[in-house]
């Protein structure tokens, strides 16, 4: 079977609704999964998976034929329905299931679509675990095993069973009432902030609440910062205490504070951590590679053990469990706990220990974010290079004075500025990352490596 193979991808399968992703090849992707999974598992076991969907318009069709390829080969399916990414984990781990698939394109517009795929306890399946085997099974053309056709039960219930369990990780502590603003992007995370103020008294301002495949008012993506201007206008319009803010599949969460400014992922990764530190002391906490030095700081300050990881929620997931890490944080906005139910994202815990922590301080967001906003940093500048080990290559000889990274990309460091190149898995790019200790330090650095790479592209 010919299939667009670049869109199985190192995290995931994503690619453009009915394009490159068909029923038919939903329906594949879940006898893929079957083939993949069954050796493993053991070839006498009924394997049970857990299967759930988010808000996209295409989700349902995709998620009725990845089923039907599921009991095809003999899989029995949970049901789990309409559910943020983070309740799908928890559905795996709580419904002690083989392993799960999700239908979501997370955070990308409304014309993809796609699945996230794991294994028991929710440990993901990625591009070297797995993702690339299926794509060469169904290339392969490889026929069913014959097995007793698998069954579907439906479980309702997952996204409120979750988003308690979530809440009582952050350990209870007093949250005082607040004037919060909610922006969920028309994505899943309405779902377990909804749960959330169902168990926290505040006085809270729903924006772009109707679950909308489509779209309509921004796309699913915080981290870009033309999608979170309204929500950072109407923080400052109401007065309000903060702004909470979720992508398109709900694993990812922001935060605005009371002056209507982002709070860096870097910064809230480092305070969770020590928030996470004083119930676990000494504890190890993951997180990746790129610039965001102050998170470094902040477990070094409170007596933890900080552990780099190469980009990626499934690798970070994978070093948190080798590790025996209680938390983890990505640069993107994901950040990862150890649950009973396995090691995932955490929206509604990480919620609640800000609440917590504002509470606790007797002081704004802003008071407590802006002492620890120490660097300045270049966002994510993208490049076109083809030959994307020799420009990295060359850059190791420009800045060979530096210290020298090579766990993913490299990773360059200096006493002022500090800096990351990575190479794209799938496209001819390279993605700059550099912190400094100040913006003319930060700008100087930034415009000399973006010369350099231009030049020499």
């Amino acid at each position: 079977m010919s299939i667009p193979k670049h869109i199985f991808k190192m995290y995931d399968i994503r690619g453009l609704v009915e394009e490159e992703i068909t029923q038919d090849l939903a329906k594949k992707i879940g006898q893929a999964y079957a083939a993949l999974r069954q050796p493993e598992v053991g070839a006498e076991t009924a394997m049970t998976v857990v299967v759930g969907r988010d808000m996209r318009e295409s989700s349902l069709g995709y998620q009725k034929a990845l089923m039907e390829g599921l009991t095809e080969s003999g899989v029995n399916v949970l049901d789990i329905g309409l559910v943020s990414t983070p309740a799908f984990y928890f559905g795996v781990g709580h419904l002690k299931a083989h392993g799960g698939i999700m239908v979501s394109a997370s955070h990308n517009p409304a014309a993809y679509n796609g699945f996230k795929i794991t294994r028991e306890m929710a440990i993901p399946v990625s591009g070297d675990s797995g993702i690339r085997d299926m794509a060469d099974w169904i290339e392969a053309s490889h026929e069913v095993a014959e097995r007793v056709h698998g069954t579907v039960e439906v479980v309702e219930g997952i996204p409120a069973l979750a988003a308690k369990a979530e809440f009582a990780h952050a350990g209870v502590h007093p949250i005082n009432k607040m004037k919060i603003v909610c922006d969920s992007a028309n994505g899943m995370g309405a779902q377990f902030l909804d749960e959330l103020f169902g168990m926290v008294e505040a006085d809270v301002t729903r924006m772009y609440w109707e679950f909308d495949g489509n779209f309509p008012n921004h796309e699913a993506d915080p981290f870009k910062p033309e999608n979170i201007v309204d929500i950072q206008k109407k923080v400052l319009e109401l007065g309000a205490d903060l702004g909470i803010t979720t992508d398109g599949d709900g694993d990812r969460i922001f935060f605005i504070d009371n002056k209507g400014r982002l709070v860096t992922p870097a910064v809230l990764r480092g305070m969770l951590a020590q928030i996470v530190l004083r119930d676990n002391p000494g504890a190890t906490i993951c997180y990746d590679i790129r610039p965001g030095k102050i998170t470094e700081d902040m477990i070094v300050e409170s007596g933890g053990k900080p552990s780099v990881t190469r980009v990626g929620h499934s690798l970070i997931k994978e070093q948190m469990r080798r590790e025996e890490a209680v938390f983890g944080g990505e640069s993107s906005g994901h950040f990862f706990y150890t649950f009973p139910t396995g090691t995932y994202e955490g929206p509604v815990t990480v919620a609640a220990q800000v609440l917590q922590e504002i509470t606790r301080r007797g002081e704004s967001l802003a008071d407590m974010v802006e002492p620890l906003e120490r660097y300045v940093h270049s966002g994510e500048i993208n490049f076109k290079v083809e030959d994307k080990a020799g420009m990295m290559q060359m850059l190791k000889e420009k800045f060979a004075d530096g210290e020298l990274n090579e766990l993913d990309g490299i990773s360059i460091r200096f006493e002022t500025f500090w800096f990351n190149v990575r190479a794209s898995n799938t496209e001819p790019k390279l993605r700059l990352n550099l912190e400094a200790v100040d913006q003319a330090t930060m700008e100087a650095k930034r415009d000399e490596i973006v010369a350099f790479i231009k030049e020499n592209a």
